[in-house]
């Protein structure tokens, strides 16, 4: 695929850099390009560097947002034009101080993201885990691999999702469609709030699916 980084932060580092180990043309966009090139060169193999613009261009086939909340929406709305019926992957996660969600009295990051850029297919993914763990090679625990929930309303955006989550060693979940995302972004807050503020086990909240309706769905 051609993909496109809007961002040069950790986020753009760890997915892009699984995506160009997997053979994937990567062009990493930033407001500064100099930055952009450092990323891309740490990066190596087919990773190139430019402009925002460049990258939103260059992501043929999908184009991440790896942007704090609220700043994408503004940066997309500046390249929706080039932004056009391309799989527009989200993966911000709109949490304030005291890991409280921002967009609990209106429209999830994602939707912000959909309405900024009305002509593009946007995906919610990648926002459950820090991302040391999107560094990992591959992240897999207890020797099964991380499932990945990915939510959107376009199939061929999902199924390029799909492929890229499948090329980071993790498993793709389908989520529903893109009114899905906000539960996705609310979960991240959740989790957070569990992993961060009370050191708990997010896994330990529920039970294996065998158990899901209890110990009479056991078999």
């Amino acid at each position: 695929m051609r993909i496109g980084v809007l961002g040069t932060g950790n986020m753009a580092d760890a997915l892009a850099t699984h995506w160009v180990r997997a053979g994937h043309r990567v062009t990493i966009g930033g407001r500064d390009v100099r930055g952009a090139r450092r990323l891309a060169a740490r990066i190596g193999g087919t990773a190139t560097a430019g402009g925002l613009r460049a990258a939103a261009e260059a992501g043929e086939d999908a184009v991440l947002v790896a942007l704090p909340f609220g700043a994408g929406a503004e940066v997309v709305q500046d390249l929706r034009a080039a932004l056009v019926g391309k799989a527009l992957l989200d993966c911000s996660n709109p949490v304030g101080p005291g890991f409280r969600l921002l967009t609990e009295s209106g429209p999830s990051a994602a939707r912000q993201l959909a309405a900024a850029a009305p002509g593009a297919h946007v995906v919610k993914a990648f926002n459950l885990c820090h991302e040391d763990v999107w560094r990992m090679r591959p992240p897999v625990f207890d020797g099964r691999p991380l499932a990945v929930p990915v939510c959107g309303d376009d199939e061929t955006a999902l199924a390029r999702a799909r492929e890229l989550v499948r090329d980071i060693g993790c498993e793709p979940v389908a989520g529903g469609g893109l009114e899905q995302a906000g539960l996705l972004e609310a979960t991240a807050a959740l989790f957070i709030t569990l992993w961060v503020g009370e050191g708990a086990d997010a896994q330990a909240i529920a039970p294996p699916l065998a158990y899901a309706t209890g110990p009479a769905g056991h078999r």
